[in-house]
């Protein structure tokens, strides 16, 4: 690699060179651990990594040897997590990005470039870490077999077959929502609007027959899988009933229509719908008051609240 002399100059230009690396590592890691303070945390062991070592001799692409570390971390991440698993697969939901402008700033936007919704992320969550890897990678990344096989210590063919059985699970698991923000979010004022209402048949009509609602409520309560549409409309009922002085934002989650739901001016609830045939396939939603903190989204952050969108 061409790069400045050696000394302080050279430290400079490796510095730069991360920079430049950072959004597509993180975006990596992201895909690869669902968590966001995770993907800093392995992005940032990388740069360690590669600021300890004796330098940048060797190495023809910075970019794709990045890459490689920084997969090795986060693999090694989901099976240490694989091993202290405690709760049932698929009840754990990861970190939303959430945004109230209906647009995504350009960090969120390099972390979702290929539109990785919160339900495609809850479905990578139930992904063997040598698949998920070999998927992320693959499907996500473009980085080749040859690439990825020496990372999960399989041959190529091998590496081959764990993005061809991950996909098969994306697909059969993952129906591919509604494509329009502006279709998505006349579906989920509808939900909301019957909830509020206490109009059971209303959501019952909004929601898909097998419907799937997850709620991560953190470490100290167990999470809530309910399926099918009415039983998911009975839960929705029951929720709306405590929405007295609770305000309803309209926000987007993973770049997709969502909800976030605020007592005063803190967020003590965030919801992704998923959409397909104009009806709710999925709702996952987090309310894990740890998790939520880290968001730091207050009503502040948005202060021209239309009066229509609060609850009474």
């Amino acid at each position: 690699m061409e790069r400045a002399n050696a000394g302080p100059d050279e430290r400079q230009w490796l510095v730069e060179q991360f920079e430049q690396c950072r959004p597509h590592l993180r975006a990596v890691a992201y895909r690869m651990l669902g968590s966001l303070t995770e993907a800093d945390d392995a992005v940032q062991d990388a740069w360690l990594r590669l600021s300890r070592s004796a330098g940048v001799d060797g190495i023809d692409d910075l970019r794709a040897w990045l890459t490689t570390i920084v997969a090795r971390l986060c693999l090694n991440v989901l099976r240490s997590r694989a091993v202290r698993r405690e709760d049932p697969i698929g009840l754990h939901v990861p970190d939303p990005l959430i945004s109230f402008n209906d647009s995504l700033d350009p960090e969120q936007q390099a972390l979702l470039s290929d539109s990785v919704g919160l339900a495609l992320q809850v479905v990578l969550d139930t992904l063997e870490p040598s698949e998920r890897l070999a998927f992320v990678l693959h499907d996500m990344f473009e980085v080749p077999f040859d690439q990825i096989a020496p990372m999960v210590g399989s041959s190529v063919g091998a590496a081959r077959q764990m993005a061809s059985r991950a996909r098969r699970r994306v697909r059969g698991a993952s129906p591919t929502p509604d494509e329009g923000l502006v279709a998505q979010r006349r579906v989920v004022d509808a939900f909301a609007a019957a909830a509020r209402e206490g109009n059971f048949d209303a959501l019952v009509a909004i929601l898909h027959p097998n419907v799937i609602v997850r709620s991560d409520r953190g470490p100290t309560a167990p999470p809530v899988l309910i399926r099918g549409a009415e039983a998911a409309a009975k839960a929705a009922l029951e929720g709306a009933r405590g929405w007295t002085n609770v305000v309803l934002q309209p926000a987007l989650v993973n770049g997709a229509a969502g909800l976030a739901f605020f007592q005063g001016d803190n967020l003590f609830a965030v919801s992704a719908f998923s959409i397909a045939g104009s009806k709710v396939i999925e709702i996952d939603t987090i309310t894990d008051p740890a998790r939520l903190q880290q968001f730091e989204l207050t009503r502040t952050t948005y202060p021209n609240q239309p009066k229509e969108d609060r609850v009474q």
